[in-house]
């Protein structure tokens, strides 16, 4: 298991150690199924927000239902793998939900970011990390850049 990796039955007690040391703690969430420029932009920035990064990706099974049998392109293990080498990740956890809420409301973090492609009121958690004064931020993104493009130009030039 990846150093990044934590287990949502871990969450807790990593969280207490980290607000024992007086850590502030980012979340960002998604498929990150092919690692583009994209991603790096949202990650670097989304650290800026606080001391820690806290990443939450989609399971496979979460992504299927939500791109359809032919993704994720790379398995979830993979995924962790390429994410944690990634410097500006410090913890990464997988939900096998729609949507991060449940991973969320463990971290409760002081700042929840995506990309600006998520109007604000549809970002998931949204309410409940303003119900305590957490604050959320959207990144403007790279254009034209997304897994999905980067799929169909593969297949385009194949």
């Amino acid at each position: 298991m990846p150093d990044k990796l934590v287990p949502i039955n871990k969450i807790a007690a990593l969280m207490k150690s980290l607000e024992k040391k007086g850590k502030s703690v980012v979340f960002t969430n998604g498929c990150f199924d092919l690692i583009h420029p994209g991603h790096i932009k949202l990650l670097k920035q989304a650290k800026k927000y606080g001391d820690i990064l806290f990443l939450g990706i989609n399971s496979d099974k979460s992504i299927r239902k939500i791109k359809g049998p032919s993704r994720p392109v790379m398995k979830e293990k993979e995924r962790i793998t390429v994410l944690s080498a990634i410097e500006y990740i410090d913890f990464i956890s997988v939900f096998n939900e729609p949507t991060p809420i449940k991973l969320i409301e463990k971290i409760r973090p002081g700042a929840l970011v995506k990309g600006s492609d998520w109007p604000k009121s549809k970002i998931a958690g949204k309410e409940f990390v303003e119900s305590y004064g957490g604050k959320v931020f959207t990144i403007k993104l790279k254009p034209k850049i997304s897994t999905s493009s980067l799929i169909k130009r593969i297949l385009d030039n194949g």
